[in-house]
């Protein structure tokens, strides 16, 4: 049996458990959600199961609480094929009164309708899932601690072992559990099988009037070569319709991407409005992203060469990759991420932010040749921030590609992605 790799969401999901009597871990298919559910469930019932699947969804309909009784935490897996069960739960969290008792797990978001009478709240602690940070999956060396930076600061001197050839792989890899420690080519097969079933399958869970596969594909593909910008939907639109005759309206399009937001396929990144010295404009568009980078490298059919024959696309794409670990290092810090744009040009590609109001400032860069850019960038918005009314940030950091780390005179931090963890 292959051993258990620990991730950054067995401490958010204990730390859950304590404090609530259901936790339900939401994300990606194949991403680990019930691997790491089952390092601390005492006892579960797996929705899934193909032998027993309907006999379970009829019991939900009947009697859910009889799939409730076992030891506690108790995982249900796959809860919305039976969404019975999230009432169900809610009603026996509120008549033990006792934290600990059930774990959710999920790979899409059920629509609201007479099925689930209450949203959870104050009984139910959410968390999200996401593939593997590149620390998750032995990539990175963790040298550099997001949180520790955000504690104190401090000199850096650190080395990545990731060069670009490395990169390029892990890009296209991902970070599925079950590409970590295979061949090259077993690897890359993950993503290509995942992008598949979401295609072919997995969306119309979310919209079964979705059936059209190709559309699907060229949806995909279009946000590939949009991402990490803030395309609109009629942006995207125009690059579907010059490799599709049939006419697309917007609508259609809205659908099917919130479809795939509603299978966490896509995950936009929002955008962060801060407290500033004068008036600016601040461009309240998502940035596009899929949960992981290796989606859009299917989506477009490319592998590790391809991008290091074109390191304008493979640049998007590793700011791609950043945002997710970014994302999973937030998750534990209690933090969401965000991105800046205002009228005058000036951008952030990340902004963590925590619950305490403390924020770092990110830039994303593949090549050091970009560094100096990023830096003056960073400062630029610092200045812009009215620290009267919120706190200055307490990190500014430019994230790349290259292979040593520093803390430079004026604060920047330079962290190879190579090198860091939450």
């Amino acid at each position: 049996m292959k051993k258990y790799r620990e991730r950054i969401a067995d401490v958010i999901l204990q730390e859950r458990l304590e404090a609530k009597g259901a936790v339900l871990i939401e994300g990606p298919k194949w991403c680990g959600k019930t691997t790491t559910a089952c390092q601390i469930a005492k006892s579960s019932i797996l929705i899934q199961d193909p032998a027993k699947k309907k006999q379970y969804i009829k019991m939900a309909e009947i009697d859910p609480t009889l799939l409730l009784e076992g030891e506690t935490p108790r995982l249900i897996d796959e809860w919305q094929l039976a969404p019975q069960l999230w009432d169900a739960v809610r009603f026996e969290v509120d008549k033990r009164d006792s934290f600990k008792q059930f774990i959710l797990t999920g790979s899409a978001t059920p629509a609201r309708d007479s099925v689930i009478s209450h949203s959870g709240t104050g009984r139910i602690s959410r968390m999200m899932m996401r593939p593997m940070s590149l620390f998750e999956s032995g990539d990175s060396n963790g040298s550099v601690s997001l949180k520790e930076l955000f504690e104190f600061s401090k000199n850096i001197a650190v080395k990545s072992d990731i060069n670009i050839r490395r990169l390029s792989f892990l890009i296209c890899r991902g970070g599925w559990p079950k590409a970590i420690d295979q061949s090259e080519k077993i690897a890359l097969r993950q993503a290509y099988d995942y992008y598949d079933a979401v295609v072919e399958s997995d969306i119309r869970i979310a919209d079964e009037n979705i059936r059209n596969p190709q559309r699907v594909k060229l949806l995909m593909r279009s946000l590939s070569r949009f991402i990490a910008s803030d395309a609109k939907v009629t942006n995207i639109k125009a690059d579907m319709i010059t490799n599709d005759n049939d006419s697309l309206d917007e609508d259609t399009i809205f659908k099917y991407i919130t479809a795939l937001k509603s299978i966490f396929v896509v995950e936009d990144l929002p955008s962060w409005s801060p407290n500033l010295r004068s008036r600016t404009a601040i461009r309240t568009s998502d940035t596009r992203h899929f949960v992981d980078p290796s989606i859009a490298v299917a989506s477009l059919g490319i592998g590790p060469a391809d991008l290091l024959n074109d390191l304008n696309t493979m640049g998007l794409l590793f700011e791609s990759m950043c945002i997710r670990d970014l994302r999973v290092f937030a998750e534990s810090l209690e933090g969401t991420v965000y991105h800046y744009r205002d009228k005058s040009g000036l951008e952030c590609d990340a902004i963590v932010h925590l619950r305490n109001g403390a924020y770092a400032l990110i830039e994303v860069k593949l090549g050091g040749s970009e560094i100096e850019d990023a830096a003056r960038n960073l400062l630029a918005l610092k200045g812009k921030i009215d620290t009267s009314r919120m706190k200055a940030p307490s990190i500014m950091m430019v994230l790349t590609g290259t292979e040593y780390g520093y803390k430079r005179d004026d604060g920047v931090y330079i962290v190879p992605i190579g090198c860091l963890k939450n």
